[in-house]
């Protein structure tokens, strides 16, 4: 700030002394116009002398001046030119010829460049002079409140290097997904902790092994077996939230589906869904079931093998509503995995493990187990839900299992009854739709179901 005021004070004075200083030849008439003060020492070899020159005009003087502005070197003053108060004067006794440059304050604050881009050979009146003033207090106005704002903006902020100091001290540590789940772990098998912390914890579990690896990582560690005895455990929330665990790890990753069924996870997962009270933690399991037993025939062939189907039969007889719909899903999806890796257009070079994938499928006789079990007199009660989607789901069931259940199908008068009915009910459901210009509806979906369905049945009595 005191370069700046310096630079300012010394423009003010220049200006100033450009506009009111008077022309040379008029110097000589006006007393005190031009003052030449003989400088003590000597300048140069030609015996040159250097005067201090001050510059002052009357103020009813407005003629304009050709103001000349010095650098550090010496140059002719000519007549008719002013210079600055502070500049040196010279008269040099070899030509005859005044000459001039900057003062010793002068030079401190003013360069070459500056001199010849700016100010070399201006004129100035009083006018120009008082516009630049007016221009000079609007900057400093300006820097003044850029000053405060920096103020301001740094007043509310901390130094970096005090941050810096304050993170040392804390001596924050970053866990990574396998640290966490080992000290979860560790949390989970103390003897001190609670039922409440290990829900806490089977549930922070179930978020991280949403992630194929961390899934993995939980079984190297043997979290499947802490996992397991909470499923067996008589607390409801350690089983819903210990079933929920196991079957989002289990989910598309074929390590932990085969890592689940070697510790006995299937055996436990249909104990606890034949014996558990509770509807909450009956759906659970039965998300975990589902997904231990999807694209995996290694785990439908002991859930085959272990009764599975038996104990679903017991819940769809005890149930009216969502473990029904749950259940004919989870049958569904077996059937139809079967169907398509068996499919005879389907290119077994894609898929290295092919080969082995049908003669796994080959050896799991899901729809012969659903005829010996039942299963075509019971899929067919869900039909009678009052439910859009359940009925959809029945109908997508009864089409997978018709090549076992057509005969059952031929001589289920009350399944025939419930298509013709669900036929005429959807047939109006799709014309009041076409009305509103609505064309490919969901209700035009489970219409095609029942037509589908219906032909199937016909075509087995005429080939009968």
């Amino acid at each position: 700030m005191r370069l700046m005021s310096a630079l300012l004070g010394s423009l003010i004075v220049t200006f100033l002394f450009s506009a009111l200083c008077c022309h040379g030849a008029r110097s000589h008439q006006s007393v005190g116009a031009l003052t030449v003060v003989e400088n003590k020492e000597s300048g140069g070899e030609g015996g040159d002398e250097e005067d201090e020159v001050t510059v002052d005009a009357d103020d009813d003087d407005a003629e304009d001046f050709e103001v000349v502005l010095p650098n550090e070197q010496w140059h002719t003053l000519r007549p008719g030119q002013a210079v600055p108060a502070g500049s040196h004067v010279r008269l040099n006794l070899q030509t005859g010829e005044r000459e001039v440059r900057l003062g010793e304050e002068q030079l401190k604050y003013w360069t070459q460049e500056h001199s010849e881009n700016k100010y070399s050979r201006s004129t100035f009146n009083p006018d120009e002079l008082k516009r630049a003033m007016k221009k000079i207090k609007e900057d400093l106005n300006m820097a003044n409140k850029d000053s405060d704002h920096q103020d301001s903006v740094r007043s509310k902020f901390r130094p970096l290097e005090e941050l810096k100091r304050d993170m040392a001290q804390l001596d924050l540590r970053v866990e990574t997904d396998v640290q966490i789940m080992r000290r979860l772990l560790d949390q989970f098998n103390s003897t001190h902790t609670t039922t409440e912390q290990r829900v806490g914890i089977l549930q922070e579990l179930e978020y991280l092994v949403h992630q194929v690896d961390n899934a993995q990582t939980l079984c190297s560690m043997g979290g499947l077996s802490f996992i397991l005895e909470a499923l067996n455990s008589s607390d409801v929330q350690l089983q819903e939230n210990s079933a929920l665990v196991l079957g989002s790890a289990v989910a598309s990753n074929p390590v932990v589906q085969v890592k689940a069924v070697e510790e006995g996870a299937l055996q436990t997962l249909l104990t606890t869904l034949a014996t558990a009270p509770l509807l909450s933690v009956k759906k659970k399991v039965l998300f975990a079931v589902a997904s231990l037993l999807r694209h995996f025939p290694f785990a439908q062939r002991h859930f085959l093998s272990h009764g599975g189907l038996q104990v679903l039969s017991e819940l769809f007889k005890a149930d009216g509503g969502v473990l029904r719909s749950r259940i004919v899903t989870m049958l569904h999806d077996m059937i139809s995995e079967k169907e398509l890796i068996t499919r005879p257009d389907l290119d077994p070079g894609q898929d290295p493990s092919h080969e082995e994938r049908v003669r796994q499928y080959s050896e799991v006789s899901l729809q012969g187990e659903l005829l010996e079990k039942g299963w075509c007199r019971l899929v067919p009660q869900l039909l009678q839900s009052s439910e859009h989607d359940y009925r959809e789901k029945a109908l997508q069931a009864l089409l997978a299992m018709s090549p076992v259940c057509l005969d059952q199908y031929r001589s289920d008068g009350s399944l025939l009854g419930s298509l013709r009915s669900l036929r005429v009910q959807y047939v109006e459901m799709v014309q009041s739709e076409r009305v509103l210009g609505e064309e490919d509806s969901y209700f035009t979906e489970i219409l095609q179901l029942i037509d589908s369905l219906q032909v199937k049945v016909k075509r087995a009595e005429d080939g009968a």
